[in-house]
């Protein structure tokens, strides 16, 4: 009877332990959806334009060089001047910063200016763009607890190439790599940090799913620090990086050390498939 009650109570703690993850990987689901969703997020894209040097003017006039969907005909000026950004609107001058919340609001629009290398861009955001008014919402693998890996950390700082879809490469800080298990055998993946001071790891990773079930490019994910020398990987937190849903996202692309030759059936898949 005992032995009896005692199988009972592990097996409810079991159940009811799955029920929670998979309570808490519907709800991270959901709060993905609504970002990507908000008026300013990455469905939000209508335009990428590429800066030259001197005047660019915009405007919804298409022949303004950056021809916008809103605004005035002609809204203003960004100039570019030996790697600085500045706009005229309204009559007035100012720097806008690469990369910040510095925002140019142009009828329902924001502007916003991008750095990539040697390139400067103005990043267009648009509440009413296609991709935000016709977004479907994103399928994603069953949520598998398996998938949910305690790795090994080995520390072990390096600067690593990542290649984005510009063609452009960029060293960026790998603090060092995991070391985990999945179906018998070993595998590794090499984060990097995003900005100095970063508190998050970031993965990009491509896996024999890509191009089938998932995004052909491969797909990210983020994990806390290590701790006493293991990292947590989820990957039913995997994600569709912006250029899944955006022609106008300059996406990093996976390293070779993150090419894994094995199915991670987990997180989202594919858009629009």
């Amino acid at each position: 009877m005992m032995a009896r009650l005692v199988f009972g109570l592990l097996g409810a703690a079991a159940i009811f332990a799955a029920s929670n993850y998979g309570s808490e990987i519907a709800a991270w689901h959901a709060d993905r959806e609504a970002r990507l969703k908000a008026e300013d997020g990455w469905l939000s894209l209508a335009g990428l334009f590429w800066l030259h040097d001197g005047s660019n003017p915009f405007g919804k006039d298409p022949e303004d060089e950056i021809a916008l969907p809103d605004g005035p005909a002609h809204a203003g000026v960004f100039h570019l001047d030996r790697g600085k950004v500045s706009v005229t609107i309204n009559g007035a001058t100012r720097e806008v910063k690469p990369d910040s919340d510095d925002i140019v609001k142009v009828g329902r629009l924001r502007l916003l200016v991008i750095q990539r290398g040697d390139k400067y861009g103005i990043r267009v955001k648009d509440p009413e763009s296609e991709a935000r008014l016709h977004f479907k919402g994103i399928d994603s693998f069953p949520a598998d607890e398996s998938y949910r890996i305690v790795a090994k950390w080995v520390a072990e700082p390096k600067k690593i190439p990542i290649l984005n879809v510009l063609g452009q490469t960029e060293e960026s800080d790998c603090p060092g790599y995991a070391v985990f298990q999945l179906h018998g055998r070993e595998y590794t993946l090499h984060p990097i940090l995003e900005e100095p001071g970063a508190k998050e790891l970031f993965y990009i990773f491509k896996d024999e799913t890509s191009g089938k079930e998932t995004y052909p490019a491969g797909r990210f994910f983020y994990s806390d620090m290590p701790k006493d020398g293991h990292v947590v990987l989820d990957f039913n937190k995997a994600y569709n990086p912006p250029c899944a849903f955006t022609p106008y996202a300059t996406c990093p692309l996976p390293p070779p050390e993150n090419r894994l030759a094995v199915r991670i059936e987990a997180g989202e898949k594919r858009y629009g498939h």
